[in-house]
């Protein structure tokens, strides 16, 4: 969300030219033009440029479009309503939190009575938004003076100015101590692209730490990905996904959380499963008649074998987080498989067994195995009514292909 660590720029509008594009969109001239891009295709965009600007200067002409374009891209977080009112950056739409994620995170802090919250590294306004949404008073902050500026246009554009301060400002330099809540999102792409290491976000890690264990409650939002032995003991960690995608995962702190825990949420369904600390291995064994595909969070939050304890299966591979039994289980946080066949990994047997089956339409799913699902498909020659899904994986270190289809 073009947030930096360098000193807040001093630049004028007439110095910065992105920031003087933008103040033309704002216009009423800039507001008719974005109307009236709404639903142009990109693909007629040289036609579009050529036309309107017979009436319109060139460079309000290439703001529009470009404004245009990345409003097509947020609808997809934001929801067509909102999406279309909104400003945006380019890093803006990529950093920001999708709508869904950002409202049960507001939800959580709205149950625990925060009426306020200081918005650290606020970015072009989606997580205030929602927060503002939830009944808080929010102030919000970044450092980069268009991505301010971007913000404070979506507060206004719906209708939430009211709730919404926003402050272009260095947020080490915040004092957050009148605010009942803190939230973080570090900046955690540079000029080379996304930033895997904590310590070199914008800010870092250990600071966002620090300021989160000042408030009275607080949350980071941190990549997925993160390493568990990065979270501190203060934390409860919550990964989170949409329709089935991991989002982002958040540390929470303070009064109402539980430090230590593990949380996987699952969006739209809201289902939340945690542990207050990791249970110990799962067991091994043979693949049985049923197979589980457990969601992405509860794979990130290390939650497999609390899964595996309340099934009474287990692990198909020590290293693989599919999960069999000889009795059906149904649960949100698994996609269930029945299994009709187990066979040693072999391209040619597959063929043989599609063939014979005449499987037309194939789903192939992948853990501990190179074989990409595309080429696999192309190799099939599929033909036929029917359909199955195929699991290249390990059983007990053997490299193995599984045949099924979904329980349901």
């Amino acid at each position: 969300m073009d947030r930096v660590n360098a000193t807040t720029p001093s630049a004028s509008w007439a110095d910065d030219p992105a920031r003087a594009a933008f103040a033309a969109l704002r216009t009423p001239e800039g507001e008719q033009l974005l109307a009236e891009l709404r639903d142009h295709d990109p693909a007629d965009e040289l036609a579009t440029a050529t036309r309107l600007r017979r009436a319109h200067p060139a460079e309000l002409v290439s703001a529009a479009l470009g404004q245009a374009r990345l409003r097509q891209r947020a609808v997809a977080k934001f929801g067509a309503e909102d999406a279309y009112r909104m400003y945006f950056t380019p890093n803006g739409v990529e950093q920001a939190t999708r709508t869904s994620v950002a409202a049960h995170r507001a939800a959580r802090f709205a149950g625990l009575g925060v009426r306020s919250v200081a918005d650290l590294c606020c970015g072009i306004g989606g997580d205030a938004i929602a927060l503002a949404r939830a009944g808080i008073s929010v102030l919000a902050v970044d450092r980069d003076p268009l991505t301010a500026e971007v913000a404070r246009a979506n507060a206004q554009a719906l209708g939430l100015a009211d709730l919404i301060e926003v402050r272009c400002a260095d947020v080490t330099e915040i004092d957050t101590a009148p605010y009942d809540a803190v939230f973080v999102d570090p900046a955690r792409r540079g000029g080379r692209g996304r930033i895997f290491d904590p310590e070199a976000y914008s800010p870092p890690l250990s600071w966002a730490t620090a300021a989160a264990l000042k408030a009275p409650r607080a949350a980071l939002k941190i990549a997925p990905g993160i390493p568990h032995e990065a979270i501190g003991p203060e934390a409860e960690a919550e990964w989170i996904s949409d329709g089935g995608d991991v989002k982002e995962a958040v540390l929470w702190y303070g009064e109402g959380f539980a430090p230590g825990a593990f949380r996987a949420t699952l969006l739209p369904s809201g289902a939340t499963l945690s542990a207050p600390a990791p249970l110990p291995a799962p067991p091994v064994g043979p693949v049985g008649r049923y197979l589980y595909e457990p969601d992405g969070a509860v794979i990130r939050a290390h939650l497999v074998a609390d899964l595996v304890e309340r099934c009474g299966g287990r692990l198909v591979d020590e290293t693989i987080a599919y999960i069999t039994s000889d009795e059906p289980y149904s649960s949100p946080y698994v996609t269930g498989y029945e299994i009709t066949d187990e066979l040693p990994f072999s391209m040619k047997r597959l063929k043989a067994l599609l063939r014979e089956r005449q499987i037309g339409v194939l789903t192939v799913k992948k853990r501990g195995s190179a074989v990409e699902p595309e080429e696999l498909r192309r190799r099939m020659k599929l033909s036929g009514p029917g359909s199955a899904t195929v699991f290249l994986t390990r059983v007990a270190g053997a490299p193995t292909m599984l045949i099924g289809h979904p329980l349901g």
